[in-house]
């Protein structure tokens, strides 16, 4: 399933079956994270008021940016600070917050499963985060980490080109 699923920046305009969305959703649920902190949080908009505000934070060369207008959902990936990677309110790795990693499995568990039900997704990491916040009442305490535009793709993108295995996995040492 990995090797067919693609960012997708245009969709159809049909509504996603809430069956479907909340099997992505549960898909996100279940993605493993630091000690089991849990730190994901997700805000799911429907609101075209809403979308609109956020692809006007994200550059209009971006094209993600028709894709936040578009797509029937936007998901908001979002992540407590200073939980995963801590022990008694103290960061106990060398790379502190683990808040970021946590979320990328998060949202690769939603976009592998929106694919699984038919979906596409793309994720869209550069934009106004404080803006985001703003437009979306995010509490300080969380940070916005990722848009992410789900729907029925209206297209089948092509593979990318991805790296032979011997240019990046290793045996024993680096």
């Amino acid at each position: 399933m990995f090797t067919t699923r693609r960012s997708v920046r245009r969709y159809q305009s049909t509504e996603i079956e809430e069956n479907k969305l909340q099997k992505v959703l549960e898909a996100a649920r279940w993605a493993p994270s630091w000690a089991n902190t849990q730190c994901c949080e997700l805000v799911v908009i429907r609101d075209e008021g809403i979308k609109q505000q956020l692809a006007g934070i994200i550059s209009k060369k971006n094209p993600a940016t028709i894709a936040m207008e578009k797509a029937p959902v936007v998901i908001a990936v979002c992540g407590r600070l200073e939980k995963s990677g801590f022990y008694n309110d103290k960061a106990v790795t060398k790379l502190g917050d683990w808040f970021m990693y946590d979320l990328g499995l998060a949202t690769e568990n939603l976009c592998l499963a929106a694919h699984d039900q038919g979906l596409g997704t793309v994720i869209v990491g550069l934009f106004d985060h404080d803006g985001a916040r703003d437009i979306l009442n995010v509490p300080p305490t969380h940070e916005v980490v990722a848009l992410v535009p789900l729907g029925y793709p209206d297209h089948e993108p092509p593979a990318p080109k991805r790296k032979a295995m011997e240019e990046f996995v290793h045996w024993e040492k680096f």
